[in-house]
């Protein structure tokens, strides 16, 4: 069985981090090895939650692990609560990175145009040092202007899809140049007619090719989702299928179970009925 090293937060509610990582990497038949960066009580967005930041922590895993002679598969990286933990992350590769492993970096930083609470300059820049060692990178449109210095405010200047979409191509294209890595940028929502059905997709850029692939968008934003999608795709390469068929399983993965939450009017910041649709990944 193949194993996965798993470098993000343990949120309790919120549908998100490792609690959407280890069931759906569980079902798509790959042990998760659960490496927490912290423990909340809730996700963010929740009004109120409680959180204990485990930096101090995370060598202690990578010693113990050591210890063990345990080698990985995939390592997952996603939340982290500040450039102290991403510095654990690259001497963590050092020990566990090996020519065959497959190393999924989730630069989890902003959404919507908005950079989390905990970002700052100094988090920016090891982050870029860590998406350099990556081999699978997978920002939404935020993280993806944040870490190649493009504008979040000009991609909204356009009035058609074609040059929305030719814009965020261009900084794909050249965060693939940096760093060498498959690019999937998540979470597209270009400007429509207001006659046309809104959508959200995802771009695949490799080799200076692009694909970009879209499902209806019923514009609410859930918890998570992100965390879902890059597991998926994780999932799916430790069972050696290629990235495309991986974003094309997320995506069905995830319309059906939006589709569900969305008629059972479950709250967005509780996350999405994700557990009944992952026989979808089987």
């Amino acid at each position: 069985m193949k194993k996965v090293a798993v470098i993000q937060d343990l949120s309790s509610l919120g549908k998100c981090s490792l609690t959407a990582a280890i069931p759906v990497l569980s079902v798509m038949g790959a042990q998760a090895c659960p490496l927490p960066t912290a423990i909340f009580s809730a996700q963010t967005e929740y009004t109120s939650f409680f959180c204990e930041d485990l930096t101090a922590n995370m060598p202690r895993f990578a010693e113990e692990w050591s210890k063990l002679h345990e080698t990985f598969d995939g390592i997952h990286t996603g939340f982290i609560t500040g450039k102290e933990q991403i510095t654990h992350i690259i001497n963590f590769l050092d020990s566990f990175y090996k020519d065959n492993t497959i190393l999924l970096v989730d630069p989890v930083m902003g959404d919507i145009g908005e950079a989390y609470k905990n970002f700052d300059d100094g988090l920016l820049k090891q982050m870029k040092e860590l998406v350099r060692q990556a081999d699978v990178i997978t920002p939404n449109v935020t993280e993806c202007c944040l870490l190649t210095g493009l504008s979040y405010e000009s991609l909204h200047r356009y009035t058609n899809e074609k040059d929305f979409l030719q814009a965020i191509q261009e900084a794909g294209q050249q965060l693939e140049r940096e760093t060498d890595a498959h690019i999937i940028i998540t979470g597209i929502n270009p400007p429509t007619a207001q006659t046309v059905t809104q959508s959200i997709g995802n771009m695949y850029i490799s080799d200076a090719k692009s694909v970009y692939s879209s499902v209806p968008y019923n514009g609410r934003s859930y918890s998570g989702t992100g965390d879902l999608f890059s597991s998926v795709l994780m999932g799916s390469l430790m069972r050696g299928e290629d990235l495309a068929h991986a974003i094309q399983l997320a995506e069905t993965f995830l319309t059906a179970a939006i589709q569900d939450t969305d008629s059972e009017k479950t709250p967005a910041v509780a996350g999405v009925n994700f557990e009944k649709f992952l026989r979808l990944l089987l």
